[in-house]
């Protein structure tokens, strides 16, 4: 009885991983939309991340990381 639920529950009901959806079928898709939208960020938020943070802003992370 060390196993989790859900995987009893699939043994039980003769269920495996692929046929809950989590086939191959789907990541290619997945993966395709990962890569568009992480390049899509970078494009619009790289020079904003680049930005220096601002002085006040690290004197109240420091002061928070103290507490």
């Amino acid at each position: 009885m060390d196993e989790p639920e859900d995987e009893r529950k699939d043994k039980v009901n003769g269920r495996t991983g692929a046929s809950r959806g989590r086939g191959a079928k789907k990541a290619v898709p997945d993966a395709a939309f990962d890569i568009w939208l992480r390049r899509g960020l970078h494009q619009m938020f790289d020079d904003v991340a680049r930005e220096p943070i601002p002085p006040e802003l690290l004197r109240l992370i420091e002061q928070d990381r103290r507490k």
